[in-house]
């Protein structure tokens, strides 16, 4: 009897080291794809874009959710990284922002040619898993960043960019935010506008911001892994991903502060009887049938969009007007033009 009060307890370590072990090796083959890591945006606060600073090396970088010996340990295989600018770049220089964002993720991929491997399609994240690299995309956070220009947004698809969320914390002229659902902001576009209108694709990719995942500052682990339960009993397991938001946010979970957790999370599922097939499915299968989904469906011969959104729902303090109906042309009166440098310089003082 006395010899058995240690018997359960240690069961229980050797069936979460079973577990733990499982994870790895699944993730060996099958490592983690995510869809949303803010490091670029640490590395402009920090360094102001400024790589070859000695304290941004990321193999050091100390402070932050990411660097590369913990996206190692959590067997990162591939990253969304985020090109974000926040929203009082709206109607200023959102659109340059986004561009020195997009830079540095190219830069990352330069500088550490052994860790990262920029790619754009679903070919090029396999290649990076079979180079043992992390395959570094780019999402761009916050319909803003367009400027409400289809040329932009096809610009930055040119330059790396493979997905768009429609907006971040303001509404834009063509779609409303999640603070509308609140009352802390008003409807613009009660919901998109038709300048705004498109399909949307097929996974949840789950957020660990402490506040969303609990509604309060504390959350752990398991309650990250009851969101994945959640999704996959109401949509199943193919709809489930994982965009952890790490260095995007100031809360995360107990057992998930950083990259290199990861495993414990698989292992975690694996706990709950998620088959091996399924945690694949979570870690980075589920995406890549998405992405190849899309890359089949997507026709580069259609003739793009050209209606520009109209022009009175914009926002036009500092903004040109050039080539809609009834808009000044470049050849301007004297006076006429020293009344626009007097609106230009009002302008660039605001900035």
């Amino acid at each position: 009897m006395w010899a058995s009060w240690w018997f359960w307890p240690l069961v229980a370590v050797c069936t979460a080291d079973q577990f733990r072990d499982t994870a790895e090796r699944i993730m060996q083959s099958t490592p983690v794809i995510d869809g949303h890591n803010d490091l670029p945006w640490q590395l402009l606060k920090l360094f102001n874009n400024q790589l070859q600073d000695p304290r941004a090396n990321l193999t050091s970088l100390a402070h932050t959710h990411t660097n590369i010996p913990k996206l190692r340990a959590g067997f990162v295989g591939a990253q969304f990284w985020s090109a974000y600018t926040p929203c009082d770049t709206q109607n200023k220089d959102a659109v340059k922002r986004t561009l020195e964002q997009i830079d540095v993720i190219h830069r990352m991929c330069w500088l550490y040619p052994e860790t990262f491997l920029c790619v754009t399609n679903s070919t090029g994240i396999r290649q990076a898993f079979r180079e043992g690299k992390v395959a570094s995309l780019v999402g761009v956070e916050g319909g803003h960043s367009i400027d409400s220009s289809l040329g932009v947004l096809r610009a930055l698809y040119h330059l790396g960019m493979r997905y768009l969320t429609l907006t971040h914390s303001c509404n834009t002229p063509w779609a409303d935010n999640w603070l509308v659902d609140t009352g802390v902001d008003e409807a613009r576009s009660q919901g998109l506008s038709l300048f705004g209108q498109k399909q949307t694709g097929s996974l949840v990719m789950v957020n660990f911001y402490s506040d969303y995942v609990s509604c309060r500052a504390e959350a752990n682990l398991s309650q990250v892994a009851d969101h994945l339960d959640h999704i996959k009993k109401v949509a199943g397991a193919g709809a489930v991903g994982l965009g952890g938001d790490y260095d995007g946010v100031s809360r995360l979970p107990s057992g998930l502060k950083d990259v290199s957790k990861y495993p414990d999370l698989a292992a975690e599922l694996l706990r709950r009887q998620w088959t091996e097939a399924e945690v694949k499915g979570v870690l980075a299968d589920n995406l890549l049938r998405v992405f190849e989904a899309v890359e089949q469906a997507s026709s580069h011969t259609q003739a793009p969009g050209e209606e520009p959104i109209p022009l009175g729902q914009l926002e036009a303090s500092c903004r040109t007007s050039y080539g809609y109906s009834g808009a000044p042309s470049l050849h301007l009166q004297p006076g006429t033009l020293l009344a626009s440098l007097a609106l230009l310089v009002l302008c660039l003082c605001r900035l």
